[in-house]
């Protein structure tokens, strides 16, 4: 019997190891809570007010130059993926990043030229706020002011503009009908020399390049009747006795709700000491100046058209025209006459928008994209710039696809 007990207390204490082990594994298995989660559990409930996003504008195109065809490809017009919420009850982030921008670091803000959003906002009141890091300066303007991924092709002056900026903002709400808006930025992301040409003999940077824009929006008449419109001073340069260089811009635009119609109108203006822009600059030969010059102004008309056919079915229509002006084209001793307009740049995009789910934020396009770019005879004869035309067709979808 005493030896029976015996092998009993060994078998025992052979397979005990294994209960012990089995039960390890079934606790591992079934209880989810054993291990530590990624989010601390005391850190989920901030889940609630945080939102991803992907931002997505993905099309075929068919391109032609001056009624050639050209080629045809896939191509992600765009894709910026955003991060966004409420981490406290007053304190609210937003990052988002463009992925079809090279990932490069700026001189001036130290941040990738692709990042379009880095901030914080601090909600002071319910109607005042104070933004802090890289944001959307807010210049103005409707087809400024919307997402990027639902313009099939900006006009000039917003296409060549640094238009995501660092600095601070402040925000006053005092009705559902006024908003008040105020920046204070770094007034570009590259350096004076990469802007502006090593060689610029005019000007030197200024020690405080910054940046000032003043924004109104509006909502009149019940919403039949909206606004945006700012005003911009830009600290650029100086020049030998110490005169400041600036850019003024000033962008109003209006929109007019009528039922199943919109209409909306953005006027732009930019009067740039130096050539902010860079389109005059681009269109001189550099063995006449191979630097950014001096005094250009550009004015921009906008007009977007919307009718809703049904809740599904969309027309539109954009037509836009960009007038770019050398102000001191006296510079170029070629210049016999004085004229001072360089060229027009045209724009037309009629589309058909499709909606196929009411509880999506997604649409499908077709569209034409017609771009003509008229030179004045100056230009022509003295810059050797030629008239050209493009086009393109293109079908595809836009969407903010909500992750979570």
């Amino acid at each position: 019997m005493k030896s029976l007990k015996s092998v009993k207390w060994i078998l025992l204490l052979l397979v005990l190891p294994t209960l012990v082990w089995a039960q390890k594994q079934e606790r591992q298995m079934g209880d989810t809570t054993f291990y530590k989660t990624l989010i601390p559990e005391t850190k989920q409930g901030l889940l609630k007010n945080v939102s991803m996003i992907a931002n997505m504008n993905f099309a075929f195109r068919n391109e032609f130059v001056d009624g050639e065809y050209t080629q045809s490809r896939f191509k992600n017009e765009q894709f910026r993926l955003e991060i966004r919420g409420q981490v406290h009850e007053k304190v609210y982030f937003r990052f988002r990043d463009r992925y079809t921008r090279a990932q490069t670091s700026e001189s001036i803000d130290n941040l990738s030229r692709s990042v379009d959003l880095a901030f914080v906002r601090f909600d002071i009141s319910k109607q005042f706020s104070i933004t802090a890091g890289k944001m959307c300066a807010d210049w103005g303007a409707w087809e400024f002011d919307w997402n990027p991924i639902d313009i099939y092709e900006y006009s000039d002056i917003v296409e060549y503009a640094d238009n995501f900026l660092t600095g601070v903002g402040f925000t006053y709400t005092p009705s559902n009908r006024n908003q008040w808006t105020f920046q204070i930025l770094d007034s570009r992301t590259k350096s004076f020399d990469e802007l502006y040409g090593v060689s610029q003999p005019l000007y030197t940077e200024s020690k405080a390049p910054l940046a000032f824009v003043a924004n109104w929006r509006g909502r009149l008449f019940d919403g039949k009747v909206n606004t945006i419109w700012s005003y911009s001073l830009f600290n650029e340069a100086q020049d030998a006795d110490g005169k400041g260089a600036n850019m003024n811009y000033i962008a109003l635009g209006n929109e007019f709700n009528f039922g199943k119609f919109r209409f909306i109108y953005d006027f732009k203006w930019s009067d740039e000491e130096l050539d902010r822009t860079g389109i005059v600059s681009e269109t001189i030969p550099n063995d006449l100046f191979e630097y950014s010059v001096d005094n250009t102004l550009y004015i921009g008309h906008w007009v977007n058209l919307r009718y809703i056919v049904s809740p599904k079915v969309h027309l539109t229509m954009v037509a836009m025209l960009d007038i770019a002006n050398w102000k001191n084209s006296w510079r170029d001793p070629s210049n016999t006459t004085g004229e001072e307009h360089i060229r027009n740049a045209w724009g037309f995009i009629p589309a058909v928008e499709y909606y196929p789910w009411s509880d999506l934020n997604m649409k499908f396009f077709a569209n034409w994209v017609g771009r003509r770019y008229d030179y004045s005879d100056y230009a022509k004869t003295s810059l050797g710039a030629v008239d050209y035309t493009t086009g393109r067709f293109t079908i595809g979808f836009i969407s903010p696809l909500g992750i979570f």
